[in-house]
């Protein structure tokens, strides 16, 4: 029972565990919309992998099966855990309401590493070769210029990008402050300041752009097809080529590197481990002490320590 397959719903059924459960335990589980569909994809998968394998009733054994098949199969680590997390919520479920027991209760999914960002970041002289790539007078250089001078600043995310509105910027005491609607949230509580720079690049920008109302995306696309509001994909895309106009070509460089940017040039300008969790809105202050760890390791320069016994002053 190594190998993932899939096969068509009809084929997948068992004796105690059939489709026709996942969407009452959808329909009761309260969750967003894309995490239901996430779920539902998940569970799914492993009643297709039952089918193929010819189980009819499921156990914890199978479960731990499917987890090894999972990683033969070399799904990352990450990956894996989503989709086990899927079968421990549907078996509590099943649990609950009588229906099957809960034959995933002590199944682990694979240990995450959370020291680490699949992400590289860049340094403050590349971020501003980054950002002097979109430098020019045409609508789309100019957008494309605030962007990127935003992302590398404040850490947004590409979704958070994509769903700003001209009338999200607003005042803040003294200073402008852009508000957010991030990630799995409803509203735009929350908000970044602007830096002088970046305000007049954004400024700039709307102010080649010519009128608009406050409910209109802060970015627009600059297309030959109507302009509307950009994707996450088209941001991404932005933000991909300028990279290469910079001469950072990497499958470790994307949009979310810009993220990781703001982030470790706060830290190193001084910025306190609570001020950059708040800019960058995390839940877990242990997420955004992972940028602390990697300057740690930046700062450590113990082998050449090792390596000064051994070859002297060669090796400083």
């Amino acid at each position: 029972m190594n190998s993932i397959q899939t096969v068509s719903t009809a084929e997948i059924m068992t004796a105690g565990v059939n489709v026709s459960m996942v969407d009452r335990w959808i329909s009761f589980i309260d969750v967003k919309p894309r995490t239901a569909e996430t779920y539902k994809r998940s569970i799914k998968l492993f009643f297709s992998w039952l089918a193929a394998h010819g189980c009819s009733a499921p156990s914890r054994q199978d479960i731990l099966f499917y987890r090894e098949g999972l990683e033969r199969a070399g799904k990352r680590a990450a990956t894996i855990a989503g989709y086990l997390a899927a079968v421990k919520v549907f078996f509590a479920w099943t649990e609950s309401e009588g229906l099957y027991e809960n034959i995933a209760v002590h199944v682990k999914a694979p240990r995450i590493e959370r020291n680490t960002f699949k992400k590289d970041y860049l340094t403050s002289k590349q971020a501003a070769r980054l950002i002097n790539t979109a430098a020019g007078d045409t609508l789309t250089a100019k957008r494309d210029y605030a962007i990127l001078a935003l992302m590398s600043t404040a850490g947004l995310r590409t979704i958070e990008v994509v769903r700003a509105d001209i009338g999200d910027i607003r005042t803040i005491g003294e200073e402008t402050a852009l508000y957010l609607q991030g990630k799995g949230r409803d509203d735009k509580r929350e908000f970044v300041k602007l830096a002088a720079p970046v305000e007049e690049a954004i400024r700039a920008y709307l102010a080649a752009r010519g009128a608009a109302k406050a409910e209109e995306p802060l970015f627009i696309s600059t297309g030959n097809r109507s302009a509307g509001r950009l994707t996450t994909r088209s941001i991404s895309r932005i933000v991909k080529n300028h990279l290469l106009q910079a001469g950072l070509n990497s499958d470790r460089l994307t949009a979310h590197s810009l993220r990781h940017t703001a982030a470790t040039l706060m830290l190193k300008q001084g910025a306190s481990i609570q001020q950059v969790q708040t800019v960058l809105r995390h839940h877990n202050i242990n997420t955004t002490m992972i940028y602390a760890h990697t300057l740690d390791r930046e700062k450590n320069h113990a082998e050449k320590l090792a390596a000064a016994a051994i070859f002297g002053k060669r090796a400083s």
